[in-house]
């Protein structure tokens, strides 16, 4: 800006042209100069073209240039500070910049230039009036003559005087004008007096010595009987509290309230009763509603600014409103002669109470009211109660068209100008409801109750307002006539009230304290019980009054604390036998899907009423504890069967003709049936979010259609339910545990839309980037963009999962891939992505080494699971192609050396070779780190292109086994219990000293005495009958008989795995291996015998067990290989319930099994095992039963990973013994409690990997660190005494046909 030419001096002067003609309305339109001062400083708030003028536009560039570079070298000085440790928050920095920047040489320097260029075109654009001077010159003759007038004689316009522009009070001058303001003047000096002041600035009044005195005149002019004058000074209140600063507008705002407060106090005042009624037309009763209408216009806006100013100011204005609306009349005996109080009038105004909730929103304001409430104007509470209570009653005994009877228009007045008595009382009820509520959602509003009533004895609590809140909803006629009928559902009772406990349901802590308690219970479910009864629920009680009762209990239901009310009451140890909440609305739900109840029969709205139910229990069947009460009801069967019949219904609609309008071609009641189905579907599918609820949807048969319903709204980015706080992940993993699960995502397009996502953020980014912009190269070995649909993967490869996609197939392995072609399947996923074994299949990624890697991160993960691995390595042989991809990546360093090349891909393969076949858990075995080292050696752990594994990865310490005299000592205590007859408490005393030596010497319980005690336990357990749970079976093959039979592929790999960790262990011998092949195949056949015959089309129910015999193969190794010893323990074991729990093939379609059990392909130790273990976990670990929600997994499936393999790769094998031991000595229950503690173990680990989002990957492929069975054994038995009756009873009933 050194040089200025002219041509920029006309540009500015163009610039300044267009803002002058743009803001030109608003600056004439201002009552004052200052006003037009105002409105060209904050034009910026104003004007939303503001950054459109070029006069900006040249300000901000010239800004830009000149102080640029200054504010972006503090900022990054600031950014600086902050990387090396110091916290500054972001207005902190801005300041800071702000102040040194204005505090400058470049700034001061900036600023003398553009007013010196300013001064130049401003001077400049003044020399060019010239022309116009005579009319100047006349213009301000004109402005001087009015000057020197002590009024203005313009009444026509105020913001078109000159006067305003140039008029300063001073003290004579306002004297002046109150003098004739006085009534005794002439009407007309009265108007332009007020004339002169409504023009004059408001900060030039309010300085004045005589504003005090000017504002006690304006308040008794109100009152004035000319309604012109009077309407001026209301103009002059609303002018103020539009234009003027708080301090000014405080005092108008209390001489108003005040002087309302006076008015109603005033005998003279024509103040209408409730008999007559509030007729608008009335001048004066227009006048009063303007008056107040203005005061709540104000209350409504002063919250937005009053926290920028002194507390008194706010004080001062709450305690004039609350002493006005306080404010009673002396009444006389008749309730229809009552004067109307202020309160009837605001509520008029606003009667949903705006004011009051803008109030108690922020706590500056809301401490304020509530103090003031609470110590003075606690009446205004007792009169809002009361409302309430009176409408109530009127409710309770009239009949509904009585009520509404009452509420019609009197004579012939018209409806929109006249209110009767009897709906000024219904307004008020409106007003109340709607304070008491927002009051009940703060913890001190609360305290104000109870609240002393007149004409009753007892005090009226919060809970009785709860009730009579409640009752409202049925008692109520649910459409008052006093509205028009567009507001007919917003100032229906029902719907208010409704709505009020809406919020308080919504604010977990006002739930708890005002919902969660058995006397509101009983009232939200009285009608419910008189439908039940068959007697009407209460007067007036319709469909719509039942939906508003139901999306409360559903609100209740959603909250922990709600939920445990309605499952089990108040007093959850109670010995009453009088049904709780779940039970009574389960019941209610029942009749109404079976159609038992005929009072809303052919009704309309009878879909919807069911569905509002069906919500409730969906909130209830959602969780474990809530399935376990809702059990006995089969509500599953229940809905299934509505779903079909409105599924043949939604069937039959006519399809939309193409051309014409949807809406018009399908009917409403068509469109009503597709929801109505959609809404069934819905509620099917939230029984998969519990491993129970899964079986029940399973043998519904509609488990295809719900995870097609559940992807077509996952498509559609869609909320999973109003009440759920987190997405899918949860019901997706509990659905991809089974196997009939699996199959119905694959079917519904979810794993494809799933791998097609992947492949995109995989393999070819995001179309919408733009090619100058290219991706950043990945810095983890899963890119960020790919975590998503990586830990979705995880989520969905359990074994039942992967059986069922890729069991019996083989892998494409094409000559040739099209860069074009995308994976459809896991078995694509596989074949493209972790089996890379030849060059076409390399040269068709994009991003080869990135993509490969995601590949072997998913092997690793998906192989923590034995019978995936052993299946991957007996279908594709993974371990192989490993190898043969690390010898590949190798160098010749000499004739006889080759030096592996250490890059991401061989480091990779190294981990997942180690991991896939080494066994052992946290001590037993040592898995190489996945990233280097720093130094000269960045890897030093060996790699390899052949078995054996180098020894560096086996343990040394892997034996914590007694010696020899620790066994004997063992042995010799428990030979102390002699069988006598008293067999039950042989078995007692030797449960009785196992514990005693779980707490005190727990290593000793291991090595050859375990096996024995195992041996002779078992051996009692199964000739005592009250013990036995199945019935014996009759098994004559010998070792001849079976040999010939042969094992699954599956099942001779998992021998050589077993055999090679035994030898590890020091446990098995040379010929081990034959042992236990053929301990399997007696198995196999023993188990045959027992096995029911099933069609079906799921993989894993034709033909044997699918996995591994994990638990047999752990036996035969405490038994120390010996064949007949483990086989025959195995015979007599299978009598035992902990069989059925342990040894998971001993029910693989067993005969014991319900047929739909069978069918569904789910095991008992899913359905039953882990669905107590999430009920357990979210009332013992709460915690970590979040986390798992948080980060969409289910506890169920990785406690069904763990089972299945009897912890192998997770604990040492001393701890496999022990949790095998606890569970055959104790009860198969305790499996249950050992996942509890193990959870509980973990908690810290937990919650940090769910901040991480990499929980699923932890928990699968981490070792349980440091968790020791014996270390728990205290806790354990606290969790038996608390559950172990519920449990026990149903693990039992897993042979009943309804679980």
């Amino acid at each position: 800006m050194a040089h200025f030419s002219g041509e920029d001096q006309a540009m500015l002067q163009a610039m300044l042209r267009q803002l002058f003609h743009s803001v030109k309305e608003k600056i004439t339109g201002a009552p004052s100069l200052e006003c037009a001062e105002e409105i060209l400083l904050h034009l910026e708030e104003t004007d939303e073209n503001f950054h459109n003028y070029e006069f900006v536009k040249y300000l901000r560039q010239h800004i830009c240039n000149t102080l640029g570079p200054m504010i972006e070298d503090e900022m990054e000085k600031w950014t600086s500070n902050q990387n090396q440790g110091d916290e500054f928050g972001y207005d902190t920095i801005v300041q800071h910049v702000t102040k040194r920047t204005q505090e400058s040489r470049e700034y001061k320097e900036m600023m003398h230039s553009l007013k010196n260029i300013m001064m130049i075109v401003v001077e400049s654009m003044i020399n060019k009036f010239e022309e116009d001077e005579i009319r100047s010159q006349e213009r301000r003759r004109k402005i001087q003559k009015e000057k020197s007038s002590s009024y203005c004689t313009d009444n026509c316009s105020d913001s078109d005087s000159s006067f305003n522009q140039s008029y300063k009070f001073c003290q004579g001058k306002l004297q002046l004008i109150l003098d004739q303001l006085d009534p005794g003047q002439p009407k007309e000096v009265r108007y332009e007096a007020l004339q002169t002041l409504c023009s004059a600035p408001p900060s030039d009044v309010l300085n004045c010595e005589n504003w005090t005195t000017l504002c006690e005149k304006l308040t008794v002019f109100l009152s004035d009987p000319d309604p012109v004058f009077s309407d001026r000074i209301l103009k002059f209140y609303a002018q103020t509290f539009t234009l003027s600063p708080l301090h000014m507008t405080k005092e108008i705002y209390t001489s108003l309230a005040k002087y309302l407060e006076l008015y109603f106090l005033s005998r003279e005042s024509h103040i209408p009763t409730l008999s007559t009624g509030v007729d608008i037309t009335n001048s004066n009763v227009n006048r009063l509603l303007k008056k107040v209408r203005l005061l709540n216009e104000y209350q409504k806006e002063a919250p937005s600014f009053w926290i920028r100013h002194p507390e008194k100011y706010m004080e001062e204005i709450v305690e004039s409103t609350l002493s006005l609306l306080s404010l009673k009349h002396d009444q006389s005996h008749l309730v229809s002669q009552k004067i109307l109080d202020p309160i009837y009038f605001l509520a008029l105004v606003d009667a949903k109470a705006v004011w009051f909730k803008k109030w108690m929103h922020a706590y500056y304001s809301r401490t304020t009211v509530l103090r003031l409430l609470e110590k003075k104007y606690k009446s205004l509470i007792t009169t809002a109660v009361q409302q309430c209570v009176q409408y109530f009653e009127l409710c309770e005994t009239m009949k509904a068209n009585e009520v509404l009877r009452h509420s019609k228009p009197c004579g012939n007045k018209q409806k929109t100008f006249y209110y009767s008595g009897q709906e000024l009382q219904y307004i008020y009820f409106i007003h109340s409801v709607c304070l008491l509520g927002r009051l009940l959602i703060y913890k001190q509003g609360r305290k104000l109750f109870p609240v002393k009533l007149k004409n009753r004895k007892d005090l009226v609590s919060l809970t009785d307002l709860l009730v009579l809140f409640t009752q409202l909803i049925y008692y109520s006629p649910s459409c008052p006539k006093m509205m028009t009928s567009v507001h007919l559902e917003n100032y229906s009772p029902a719907s208010m009230v409704t709505e009020v406990l809406r919020i308080l349901c919504d604010q977990k802590e006002c739930a708890v304290e005002c919902l969660c308690n058995n006397t509101v219970m009983e009232a939200l479910l009285q009608p419910v019980h008189n439908l039940m009864k068959g007697t009407k629920a209460a007067p007036h009680c319709s469909e719509t009054a039942l939906i508003h009762i139901a999306d409360i209990l559903a609100r209740i239901a959603s909250v922990e604390e709600g939920l445990i009310l309605l499952l089990y009451g108040e007093n959850m140890n109670s010995s009453e036998e009088s049904p709780t909440g779940a039970h009574i609305i389960a019941q209610f739900l029942k009749k109404l899907l079976d159609e038992d109840i005929s009072i809303f029969s052919g009704s309309e709205m009878f879909p919807v009423v069911k569905g509002a139910f069906t919500s409730v229990c969906r909130q209830i069947y959602g969780t474990c504890e809530g399935l376990q009460v809702l059990v006995p009801y089969s509500l599953h069967e229940s809905i299934a069967k509505e779903w079909k019949k409105t599924s043949l219904l939604s069937e039959r609609l006519p399809t939309p003709i193409e051309g014409s309008d949807s809406v018009s071609s399908v009917s409403q009641g068509s469109q009503n049936i597709v929801a109505w189905e959609e809404n069934l579907l819905d509620d099917l599918l939230n029984f998969a979010a519990t491993p129970k609820g899964l079986l029940l949807l399973q043998r519904t048969g509609a488990i295809n259609e719900c995870v097609t319903f559940m992807f077509n709204r996952y498509a559609k980015k869609l909320q999973i339910s109003r009440h759920k706080k987190f997405g899918y992940g949860v019901l997706v993993t509990q659905v991809a545990s089974t196997a009939a699960g699996a199959i119905a995502l694959q079917s519904s397009g979810f794993i494809n839309s799933l791998i097609t996502e992947l492949w995109a953020n995989l393999e070819c980014g995001r179309d919408d980037v733009r090619v100058t912009h290219p991706r950043s190269t990945p810095v983890d070995p899963i890119d960020r963009s790919c975590q998503k649909s990586f830990l979705a993967l995880v989520n969905l490869l359990s074994y039942p999962a992967v059986y069922e996609l890729i069991g019996n197939q083989g892998l494409p392995n094409k000559a040739e891939y099209s860069l074009r072609e995308v994976p459809a399947c896991i078995i694509d996923i596989i074949d493209r992505l972790i089996i890379l074994n030849s060059e076409a299949k390399i040269r068709s990624l994009f991003n080869y080494e990135q993509s490969h890697i995601f590949g072997l991160r998913l092997l690793s993960v998906v192989c923590c699971n034995l019978d995936t691995l052993l299946l991957l390595e007996a279908q594709y042989q993974v371990s192989e192609m490993l190898l043969n991809a690390q010898e590949e990546n190798t160098l010749d360093t000499s004739e006889s050396h080759r030096d592996f090349i250490i890059d991401s891909l061989s480091v990779e393969r190294n981990h997942v070779l180690v991991r896939i076949n080494l066994i052992g858990g946290p001590v037993e075995r040592l898995l190489p780190p996945r990233i280097l080292e720093k130094g000269d050696d960045p890897y030093p752990w060996p790699m390899f292109s052949s078995y054996p594994l180098p020894k560096c990865y086996m343990s040394d310490c892997v034996t914590r086994n007694a010696d020899l005299k620790q066994d004997n000592d063992l042995g010799k205590l428990f030979l102390r219990f002699k069988t006598s007859d008293k067999q039950t408490e042989w078995i007692e005393n030797c449960r009785r000293q196992f514990r005693k030596m779980m707490k005190a010497k727990p290593d000793i319980i291991s090595g050859a005495a375990l096996g024995e005690l195992l041996e002779k336990l078992v051996l009692h357990l199964s000739e005592s009958p009250s013990e036995c749970y199945f019935p014996p079976v009759e098994y004559t093959a010998t070792d001849a008989n079976v040999k010939n039979e042969s094992l699954s592929s599956v099942q001779q790999l998992g021998v050589k795995m077993t055999v090679r960790y035994g030898k590890f262990l020091k446990l098995l011998k040379d010929g081990a291996e034959s042992d236990l092949t053929l301990v399997l195949k007696h198995c196999e056949r023993f188990l045959k015998q027992q096995q029911a015959c099933v069609k079906s089309s799921l993989l894993c129910l034709q033909g044997s067990y699918t996995g591994h015999d994990w638990f047999v193969s752990s036996l035969f190794m405490i038994m120390l290989g010996d064949k007949e010893k483990t086989f025959r323990f195995l015979q007599q074991f299978s009598r035992l319930l902990t069989s059925a729990f342990l040894w998971l093939p001993r029910l693989h379609i067993s005969r014991y099994l319900p047929m739909d059990t069978i069918e569904s392909g789910i095991h008992p130790v899913y359905f039953c095992s882990t669905h107590y273990i999430e009920m357990l976990l979210k009332a013992e670990v709460p915690l970590v039963f979040s986390a798992f929600h948080m980060s969409g997994f289910a506890p169920s499936q990785i406690c069904l990973q763990w089972i299945t393999q009897c912890f192998w790769n997770y604990l040492d094998w001393i701890e496999i013994c022990h949790y095998i031991a606890t569970c055959v000595f104790l009860g198969p229950d305790y499996q249950v409690y050992i996942c509890i503690a193990i959870f509980k173990h973990l908690q810290q680990d937990i919650l940090q990997h769910t901040q991480t989002q990499d929980l699923q990957v932890f928990l699968k492929e981490e070792a349980l660190q440091g968790f020791r069975v014996s270390a728990y054994f205290d806790y354990m038995e606290i969790l038996e005494q608390n559950y172990r009756p519920v449990l026990l009873r149903d693990m039992r009933n897993i042979r009943v046909q309804s679980t």
